[in-house]
């Protein structure tokens, strides 16, 4: 299990980078995040409940003398430089655009930025639907404007990441990723509401274990139908507020105001809408069973949660299904499902931590001899959102 305050590689990325530039760093985390439940409502208003993860995107940096903005990854071989005042205005279609977003909106803020050596090193599995892009941004986000003496509370923080990730990189992303991200706590899963902003924590038991099974498959089609969920989310909006003129998203319908007009809305539309009001509902149930501590309800609310999925909203896949279907029985499980955009990534499991390891083994030999492919495991807990590494030594 990874750990959020590591030390150790955090010294590693700073001793890495000194040697590069010639300067100490410092260096500011931020964790990747999964969502225990609320798939697809954040873009609908709705509300989510994720929690932060112990796999963390590092960004160092230091000053430059001169005006120039220098990026490197310890992932990607390249290494680019730009003049702060004239930063692209559009993406380039690589690794770094994340940070060129972050660095983009902040400039549009009108803050003024001064030229700095950056090296980003990234944990979270690429394309495993556990938000690397996010916690990239806003490991970028501390990094800058510390450096750059800007007063930014975190929840400002996480806008800023969001529009940088919306219009610069032009992936139209709720802002779950990034809030979660700035704000997680260790030990507690967020009920956030996607309009307002407002969010509680609710406690994860300390003998679970958030177990993450990565298909190792990204269906092509992914980017493409999360669009047109969205284009099908707002056409359902349209037609329902003939009905009721005062809604703005589908966070503002009910399951039975919905149901009373099944006959006049179109079968995907209707399937599409139904998804996302019922997974608003799990979502308020799923926080009052952690709350009691009624894991088996909860896992029951993962489960029909992977179901409509996979049945009304269509972004399952052959792999998700599969996953979720050998973690039935193991011993220690009480529920998952398919977690992030859909049409690959992982699945999120919810197992007593002495049973953790085990599950993990099995759900990956049986996956493997089913689809020929091996599968990544990770074994999590709840942990603490953003923050700058301290104490490293020089």
């Amino acid at each position: 299990m990874q750990s959020n305050s590591a030390a150790g590689p955090a010294t590693e990325l700073a001793d890495r980078f000194e040697h590069t530039f010639g300067t100490r760093p410092r260096i500011f985390s931020a964790p990747g995040r999964v969502n225990l439940i609320g798939e697809h409502t954040d873009y609908n208003d709705g509300w989510v409940m994720p929690c932060a993860i112990g796999f963390a995107t590092r960004v160092a940096i230091a000053p430059r003398s001169d005006s120039r903005l220098v990026l490197c990854s310890e992932e990607f071989p390249e290494r680019f430089e730009w003049h702060v005042d004239n930063l692209p205005s559009h993406k380039m279609g690589a690794w770094y655009d994340y940070v060129l977003g972050v660095a983009v909106a902040l400039h549009q803020t009108g803050s003024t930025l001064r030229g700095a050596n950056l090296l980003a090193h990234g944990e979270v599995p690429i394309g495993a639907g556990l938000s690397s892009s996010a916690s990239l941004e806003v490991a970028t986000a501390l990094a800058l404007i510390n450096l750059n003496g800007i007063a930014l509370p975190l929840s400002r923080v996480a806008k800023l990441c969001r529009q940088a990730e919306n219009t610069f990189v032009g992936a139209h992303v709720g802002i779950m990723d990034q809030f979660v991200s700035c704000l997680g706590r260790a030990g507690q899963a967020m009920v956030l509401d996607c309009r307002s902003l407002e969010f509680r924590f609710v406690p994860v038991p300390s003998h679970i274990r958030i177990v993450l099974c990565n298909t190792m498959v990204k269906h092509k089609l992914a980017g493409s139908q999360y669009n047109l969920r969205r284009e099908e989310c707002s056409e359902g909006v349209k037609m329902l507020k003939q009905w009721y003129p005062r809604i703005l998203a589908l966070r503002d319908v009910s399951v039975e105001q919905l149901e009373e007009h099944f006959a006049d809305i179109p079968e995907v539309i209707y399937k599409r809408c139904l998804h996302v009001v019922r997974e608003n509902r799990r979502v308020a149930d799923a926080a009052e069973a952690l709350v009691a501590g009624n894991l088996a309800r909860l896992g029951q609310l993962m489960r029909e949660s992977h179901h409509n999925l996979q049945s009304l909203y269509e972004v399952s896949c052959p792999e998700l299904d599969l996953m979720v279907e050998v973690a039935e029985g193991l011993p220690g499980y009480w529920g998952g499902r398919m977690t992030g955009g859909g049409f690959g990534g992982c699945t999120v499991n919810l197992v007593e931590a002495d049973a953790a390891e085990a599950f993990a083994r099995q759900v990956s030999e049986r996956y493997e001899a089913a689809m020929g492919i091996h599968p990544e495991t990770y074994i999590c807990s709840a942990s603490d959102g953003a923050h700058a590494e301290s104490n490293l030594p020089h």
